[in-house]
């Protein structure tokens, strides 16, 4: 059989992002900075969805052949067509369903991922006229069950997830553009590769759509990674992985094993992981860092506990999250921190108490997104009658689509503009993060460690609130 892997990178999408239901890029607003802003993101070409990689490998394991088809109208003929598609790019897909259907009558037609487990009824009545078949689960699955889906006429059909993660083949990139991955706020080496050491989350905050599918962790034996991350750098010649865990690092066991194996491959690479700062010890930063990390991705959301208490967020110190990206600067490794505007009480004020504490912290780069009600999850239920717009094509965690208690929608885009703006635009930002910035500098440093002069930075600097 000919298999079409069908795929779009339109609306800016980036599909394996939030738990795989994507997101887009910051519009650009807000006069000049802005768009400077909107231009460090599209520097970016980040890789194709990781299990599109591991579905070309499975296909292939299988007897059949994989056809990649980015944004074709008219994609190759073949006997099944694969989706996978994100919020931002559901419209596109669903279009380009039903352009396949017409001209392939008797093909058959899945929809994979997490946009199709969240809305797999929605998706099963607006396309019922075009017989696709709705797979609820994790699509590496299709490895053991090919003829039973192939042998179905179900809508939805629940494929469960990977009992072992170890038993996944090698993904296989070879039907990308892999030369061109990079993700440049983690890494100066590319290209990059998506890669795993677990999968799941056991902790319970209701706006996040990584627990949908369970909320528990998985694990592969740190062996596997390591041979995974061998086989991409001999094959393709990647020189980055960024690890798509959103608990990196829960089993500290597994984490530490995963460094000295990183440490015996042929060549240095660099790293990056996603993490909670509660479950990062320095010893395990240490070992992690002298392994090839340049980058952790930590979500803090907003230092008001009452908002985070409200959605089942397990609160860590402010004091914690400061000393945490003090000691990653010290560590010559850089932060991206993600802060979350527009919950539905927000006002003014609380989101310039977020812009000022995302200041105070002074990650490498902050990120903040605006409050997205993900179908599927908890919040989605809890504020339903409050979502102002229901176009998935705007869920991409910088657009507002909520009704708020004290602002329109527009303030909150504009304050959402100005908040980027005012945290970048600094001279303290540059001072403290350059290094992580610009790592080339380190080489015109006088002879005294950069861990010091970091210290040096933090400790002499103070801040200013927003007025």
């Amino acid at each position: 059989m000919n298999v079409v892997l069908w795929d779009t990178r339109r609306n800016n999408a980036q599909k394996d992002f939030a738990g795989g239901m994507g997101v887009g890029m910051p519009p650009g607003t807000g006069g000049i900075r802005g768009k400077i802003i909107r231009q460090m993101y599209l520097r970016d070409y980040r890789p194709t969805p990781l299990n599109f990689a591991y579905l070309v490998a499975v296909i292939k394991r299988l007897g059949h052949t994989p056809i990649y088809s980015l944004d074709q109208v008219n994609p190759p003929t073949a006997d099944v067509y694969i989706f996978n598609p994100s919020l931002v790019t559901l419209d596109i897909e669903t279009e380009a369903i039903r352009n396949v259907r017409s001209k392939n009558p008797s093909a058959k037609i899945l929809i994979v991922g997490q946009v199709a487990f969240a809305l797999a009824e929605s998706l099963a009545g607006s396309l019922q006229e075009q017989n696709v078949t709705i797979l609820k689960g994790e699509p590496e699955q299709l490895l053991s069950r090919w003829d039973e889906v192939m042998d179905s006429a179900e809508p939805i059909i629940d494929i469960g997830s990977v009992a072992d993660l170890n038993t996944l083949p090698m993904p296989d990139w070879s039907q990308f553009q892999y030369k061109k991955f990079r993700i440049n706020y983690d890494f100066w080496r590319f290209p990059t590769a998506f890669i795993q050491q677990s999968r799941g989350c056991t902790f319970k905050c209701n706006y996040c759509p990584y627990i949908m599918i369970e909320s528990k962790t998985r694990f592969r034996d740190p062996d596997a990674v390591v041979a995974e991350m061998r086989y991409g750098m001999e094959r393709y010649g990647f020189e980055s992985f960024k690890f798509r865990d959103p608990l990196f690092g829960l089993n500290r066991k597994k984490a530490l094993a995963l460094a000295e194996g990183i440490r015996s491959l042929p060549r240095k690479v660099q790293f990056s992981i996603e993490t909670r700062v509660d479950l990062m010890r320095e010893e395990t930063l240490r070992e992690l860092k002298d392994a090839g990390l340049t980058s952790i991705t930590i979500g803090i959301e907003t230092p008001d506990e009452v908002t985070l208490k409200k959605y089942s967020r397990v609160a860590i110190n402010d004091d914690r999250q400061r000393d945490f990206v003090a000691l990653c600067r010290r560590l010559q490794i850089r932060t991206v921190a993600g802060f979350m505007i527009g919950f539905p009480g927000d006002t003014q004020q609380s989101i310039w108490d977020v812009l000022n504490y995302a200041r105070v912290v002074n990650p490498t780069y902050a990120n903040f997104n605006i409050v997205t009600p993900y179908p599927g999850t908890g919040f989605y239920e809890e504020v339903k009658d409050q979502i102002a717009d229901h176009d998935y094509s705007k869920y991409s965690v910088y657009q507002p689509v909520m009704k708020y208690e004290n602002l329109t929608a527009e303030q909150v885009a504009e304050m959402h503009g100005k908040c980027f703006a005012k945290f970048y635009f600094r001279a303290r930002y540059v001072k403290e993060n350059g290094l992580q910035l610009w790592p080339q500098l380190r080489r015109f440093m006088p002879k005294v460690s950069a861990e010091k002069s970091q210290t040096a930075a933090s400790n002499s600097d103070s801040i200013a609130k927003v007025a």
